[in-house]
Order: C-alpha cells, then structure tokens, then sequence
C-alpha cells in the first residue's frame, strides 16, 4: 500500500512538472497564462443571454473544460468557426464546450443581427456550438464576462477569435491570440491537459 501512495505521488508530481513545463512553453509561443482572478469569483457565477435573446446562467458548464470565443461574420479569421465546430463535435462527448460570443467591436465586423449571425453560422459552417448574445469585449463597455477573462491580467481581446480557455474548476487557465487556430498544437495541448485535471 505504501509503495502504490509513493507511485501516485511520484505520478501527481509528474503531472505538475509537464503541466508547468507545456504552460511555460505556451507562454514563450504568444500564449497568456492566467493568474488568480481579482474577486476570486468563478466562470460558472456569470449570466449572458443567448443569440435569441433568453437568459442562460453559465453553471450549466460546471466542471466542464470551456473554451470562450469572441467571434465575427465579416472578418479574415471567421473560418475559424470550422476548427471551433470541429472542436466542439470531437471533444464535447468529454467534457469540453465551445461558447462564441459574437462581437462588433473591431471594426464593424459583426454588423448583423441575432438572425443574420445565426444563419450564416448555420449556412456556411453548420455551427451546433452555444452561440451567445453579441457583446463588447473590450474597454470600458465590456460586457461582465470579459470583465472576468481579463481580471486575472489576462490582456483584451486584441482582434476576433481571441480564445480564453476555462478549466473545470470555473477559474481561467490562458488566453490564445486570435491568429491561434483551433487546431493549433498548443491550444489543443492545454485542452487535452485541462481535460485530464
């Protein structure tokens, strides 16, 4: 018994080392690393609305790893709603959720409306992933849920399809730039990593 518990401690050890060492490397690559978010509050506390406008209270992803997308229709980045559905429909089973949050907030790159924002995401990507109400997600007006992703120091959005990664336990883990692909090796390393915790 003693051998097994200096196992599973050697194991646990291990895990913090390449944890620690894949977010080091995630840093040096233009990847944020979280810190403890001001009020301590967690992701699971926050209320939005959905695309059609009905509230949703976030607790429906507890313990879920979450990955929260700023998103736009006219932009150089929106196919990236292609890797995010891909995603979405290959890790969802296990405990993982995209959420986009449409956003006009670089230059006007998110113009329509609940209804044009829901059938072009469902014309040209078949997007079955939470889309949310449109919000502002940078400067003053900024909507409370990206008031929470950046409280931790963690930086804006600087363009669409900047992506926060959440883990289980509701706090922040990092923030990818918008040029970050879905299928982006260290994206999906610190998914697979949050998933394992």
């Amino acid at each position: 018994m003693k051998a097994l518990l200096l196992v599973l401690l050697a194991l646990a050890a291990a895990v913090g080392l390449a944890a620690a060492l894949l977010l080091r490397s995630a840093t040096a690559a233009g990847v944020q690393q979280a810190g403890a978010a001001a009020d301590g509050g967690s992701f699971y506390d926050l209320k939005t609305r959905t695309l059609a406008g009905e509230p949703a209270s976030l607790d429906v992803y507890k313990g879920k790893v979450v990955l929260v997308v700023n998103t736009a229709s006219k932009c150089g980045l929106t196919p990236q709603y292609e890797g995010l559905e891909k995603l979405h429909r290959e890790l969802g089973g296990a405990g993982f959720a995209v959420l986009g949050f449409p956003s006009n907030d670089f230059m006007g790159q998110e113009p329509g409306t609940p209804e044009e924002i829901r059938a072009f995401c469902d014309a040209k990507y078949q997007v079955t992933f939470p889309l949310f109400e449109k919000v502002a997600v940078k400067g003053d007006a900024k909507c409370d849920l990206y008031r929470f992703l950046t409280a931790g120091g963690l930086e804006e959005p600087t363009w669409n399809f900047t992506k926060y990664l959440i883990g289980r336990d509701g706090r922040v883990i990092a923030r990818f730039g918008p040029r970050t692909a879905p299928d982006a090796p260290d994206l999906r390393a610190a998914i697979d990593a949050a998933l394992r915790l």
